[in-house]
Formats: C-alpha cells, structure tokens, sequence
C-alpha cells in the first residue's frame, strides 16, 4: 500500500474512478488528482476496456504507488464499479471514499473543498446548482434536464439537496456500512440518488459545496434517455413507497416486514 499518511481530519482517503473506455483520459485525471492533493490515493476501477484503459493504469501504478488498479469482468454499470470500489477500500482499511468521473468533469482541483467539508460531516456532496457552483459546455436541454429531475427529486423524497444527481462527493465508511451499500439495487445514474437518499434517511450529516462541472472534452459520454427515465422512475416508486409508510406510521400502524421497503 502507499505511504499516504491521510488527509488531516478526515484519515484515509480513497478516490474511486470507473473507467470504461477512457483512454484518452485515464493519465490526464489520475495525474491532475495527484498534483491537486498528494495525501489520497487513488484506485481505477476498470470494466475491462477494449480501448486498452486498464493497461494504461496498470503502467500508472506501477510507477506511482498511490494509484491502485482494480480489474472488473466486464462492463456492469457505474454504481457496481463504485460498489465494487467500496468493497477494496473497506478491505484495505479506509477511513473515506470519494466518487469521480474519469472524463474530467469533475474538477481534482476542486477535491480539497469535499474533504475539508468532510471533516464536520459524514457525507459531501459536490453540487452544480447552488451559489458558487456552475456547468460548462452543456447544450440548455441537457441542462434544464438535469435541473428538473432534480427538483422533481427534492419533491418525491423529500430530500434538501439541490443536486442529489451529481457523481463528484466524498463518503466516511462508516456511511457506507451503516446503510449496507452492497444491498443498493441501482446500477445506473439512480445509484447517486439512492446512496444519497439512504444516508438521508439514517440521519447522517450531510452537506452540499459548489464545484465546477465541464462536460468532458475526450470521449464519449455514457449518459442516455434510457438512463434518465430509469432514474426518474426508481425515484417516483421510492417516493410512493415513502409515503405510504408515513401515512401508516401516522395511523399508528406499522407496515408488515414483507411490505417495508430500501432505500
């Protein structure tokens, strides 16, 4: 393991990168982290890329001994590359997590405001869409898109976050384990949804700090319709399942163990 002797507050860090089919980006975004915050390490998690991605980051760890590679058997969708991810962090004995993208989306820059705001919370996410907080490059539909689910999603949850959809936040393990991520069903774009809507619900510190989105200029981006529609979905059925809890535990009644659903 690296000599990483932690981030000050927080411990242990560990940024997890899923990568399929980045090539052209896996050098530039593990170089630009660890000239932004040399404490943390890094571990690329690879869905076996025809591009030749998980080559490239074995040939950056075998140079830099806090980037870390891990080999998945094919493409399975982000939240079980992040999964999988956490999984390798608990097992080495991390203190904190942090999501990002590969394509460079999500400023290493920016890194330092998560983990400094983690050090009085539990949770951080990065977010678009409060003062200080910005997206660059996007066409106005793709926007108007993005700010809408998440309205809708403050909506049906109940949740505060202005972006509960953003993929660049930082986790303690403790989160990760009080609310049994192995068990998240999303696979998608909804598993960012999910991990947020669960730590919400256990009552965890959580809160949000502005960071810079730029659509990627290398690659191709994995968001599609089919995707969205999959999120906004998976969140309508968690919210109705939401409320019908609450009206139960209003009248009193408590919801058959067969019935109680998660997130």
């Amino acid at each position: 393991m690296s000599a990483a002797e932690g981030y000050p507050g927080v411990g242990r860090v560990l940024v997890i990168i899923p990568t399929y089919n980045e090539a052209e980006n896996v050098r530039l975004i593990t170089g630009r982290v660890r000239e932004a915050v040399p404490d943390v390490d890094i571990l690329v998690a690879d869905d076996n890329s025809p591009d030749g991605t998980g080559a490239i980051a074995d040939e950056i760890a075998l140079a830099d001994d806090h980037v870390f590679v891990l080999h998945r058997a094919g493409k399975e969708g982000l939240g079980a590359a992040y999964k999988a991810g956490f999984a390798w962090a608990k097992d080495k004995g991390y203190d904190a997590v942090v999501e990002m993208d590969a394509d460079g989306s999500h400023a290493p820059e920016e890194l330092h405001k998560l983990l400094d705001a983690l050090t009085d919370a539990d949770a951080v996410l990065g977010t678009r869409y409060i003062p200080g907080g910005s997206v660059h490059n996007w066409p106005i539909h793709r926007l108007l898109l993005s700010r809408g689910g998440n309205i809708y999603i403050r909506m049906a949850l109940g949740m505060p976050f202005k972006d509960a959809t953003g993929g660049y936040r930082a986790y303690r393990m403790t989160v990760l384990d009080a609310i049994d991520v192995a068990t998240v069903a999303s696979t998608g774009y909804s598993f960012q949804v999910e991990l947020a809507w669960r730590s919400h619900r256990q009552g965890f510190r959580m809160v949000e700090v502005p960071i810079t989105f730029t659509e990627r200029e290398h690659g191709v981006s994995k968001m599609s319709g089919n995707i969205f529609k999959e999120q906004l979905l998976r969140v309508t059925l968690w919210g109705a399942q939401s409320r019908k809890e609450n009206l139960m535990k209003a009248i009193g009644r408590k919801p058959r163990e067969d019935q109680q659903t998660w997130p």
